[in-house]
């Protein structure tokens, strides 16, 4: 070890016996943060703690198999004495030796403080690919150096626990280091403005003020997600075209012959909604049509568009799961960049935006521009990924994810009649990847919109406190 990093383990090894008290001591600031880890990391997985020091945090995680590695053996030993269902080993994670015999991949890597402490933070990340495969999440939570004069006045007072020398990393230095080894940051947040209750003020300040724009970029903790950079698919992947339809018999044929073959195995499923003008008759003769085609036509259970898709994604044997409306405002011939998204491994989640080229006369109204351009910065800033135009109708993602989000969809509930919000909110949950692929928005030719200015806006600002109390005000 290097002089730095011996001082830093001897530390380490006089103050684990110690920990709890320091943790008693602070006990709303150590509490917020496992609800943040909680929140971005759901229970069930195989989690990889790095730097685990007495399993507290590992164990809050409920993982299905957990293991620690930690370089201190006091911890270690408390570690396994407290946490005898997961698994801790006493070992240096700047060394390669480490990581063997580990039995990945594990869905989760943590290093929660543990950056702070290397010498090596590059050559840490660049081990963790031989324990990761491309669905894993690396979290990163890290005290913001804005904050360096006033833990180390705190560690002086006898406030916080003692420090030695450390790597005040920002936001960016780490998503560089993530980079520079490999990775791909996803998602980064800021939390804990005040890391005090202070009489119910605390919780108050950093589940309102500490979560806007700006302010929170002044908090004491980091968090970053990443996952490995990109990678092709091994093999085509396969594609479902879920198609919600109501009152569009003059759409149905049109979306057929439109649709580029852009993968050798394309499924086209119609989702009928209770329809006045013959659409299932139309959905039928088109089935009967165009034989050569694997197209399928459904009646929906319930209402809305966000019943149809449900119906349509679970009937789906695609492994690339598409939503084009019927209207064809999006028009069917860039359905193909959606795929490439996904198949390129560039995009997770691949959300259509009608906003960033110009868009045909009547296509959409001005009021309904303005409210959607407004609507786009609130929601970046709520869900920490850049989302533009939450409303297109155009999102795609893989068949294993959509499961996951239905799997976890009681984390959000039945809130979401269009169906959009359910998807959008239960990726960034999941840390998926999302990009935008932008489309040139096309005027309706058949029928006349389902969608009310007025309805549609109440909607977005229904989703907007749903949003803010979900994912920003836990």
């Amino acid at each position: 070890m290097s002089p730095r990093k011996a001082a830093i383990h001897a530390l380490a090894e006089r103050m684990a016996p110690e920990r709890d008290r320091w943790v008693a001591r602070n006990a709303y600031f150590y509490d917020h943060d496992r609800r943040t880890m909680q929140f971005l990391i759901p229970a069930g997985l195989k989690v990889l703690d790095l730097g685990c020091g007495n399993g507290d945090l590992l164990a809050s995680l409920r993982p299905s198999r957990g293991v620690g590695i930690d370089f201190s053996a006091a911890a270690v030993r408390i570690a396994r004495e407290r946490h005898p269902h997961l698994e801790f080993r006493q070992g240096d994670i700047e060394d390669a030796a480490s990581y063997e015999d580990l039995d990945g991949p594990f869905d989760v890597v943590v290093l929660s403080d543990a950056i702070g402490a290397l010498d090596d933070c590059e050559t840490t990340l660049r081990h963790l690919h031989g324990v990761i495969a491309p669905h894993t999440r690396v979290v990163i939570a890290y005290f913001a150096p804005i904050w360096e004069p006033l833990l180390e006045a705190a560690a002086r007072f006898g406030e916080k626990m003692p420090q030695t020398e450390q790597n005040w990393l920002s936001t960016e230095d780490i998503e560089n280091l993530l980079a520079l080894a490999g990775f791909q940051p996803i998602i980064r947040d800021w939390r804990q403005l005040v890391p005090r209750r202070l009489l119910g003020l605390g919780p108050l300040i950093n589940s309102t003020l500490a979560t806007l724009p700006g302010i929170r970029r002044l908090c004491l903790r980091t968090y970053l997600v990443a996952r490995a950079a990109p990678r092709p698919a091994a093999r085509p992947l396969s594609a479902t075209v879920v198609i919600p339809c109501r009152n569009e018999r003059g759409n149905i044929e049109p979306a057929v012959q439109r649709l580029p073959r852009f993968t050798n195995d394309l499924e086209i499923i119609f989702v009928e909604g209770h329809s006045r003008d013959g659409t299932m008759d139309e959905i039928r003769r088109v089935i009967a049509a165009y034989p050569q085609y694997d197209i399928k036509g459904f009646v929906q259970d319930g209402k809305g568009k966000g019943d149809a898709v449900r119906k349509g994604f679970a009937a789906a044997r695609g492994d690339v799961l598409i939503i084009l409306d019927a209207d064809l405002t999006v028009p069917p011939e860039w359905i193909p960049r959606f795929h490439e998204a996904l198949q390129s491994g560039r995009a997770e989640f691949a959300n259509g935006t009608r906003l960033v080229y110009p868009m045909e006369a009547q296509a959409m109204r001005f009021l309904n521009m303005i409210g959607n351009r407004a609507f786009s910065i609130l929601f970046t800033w709520l869900l920490n990924q850049r989302f533009t135009d939450t409303l297109c109708g155009t999102k795609v993602l893989s068949r294993a994810h959509y499961q996951q989000i239905a799997a976890n969809r009681a984390y959000f509930g039945d809130f979401d009649p269009f169906g959009d919000f359910d998807l959008i909110f239960g990726a960034v949950k999941l840390n998926l990847k999302v990009v935008e692929v932008p489309v040139r928005y096309a005027a309706r030719t058949y029928g006349s919109t389902q969608i009310s200015r007025w309805s549609h806006g109440w909607l977005l600002l229904r989703m907007v406190a749903f949003a803010f109390r979900k994912l920003k005000a836990f």
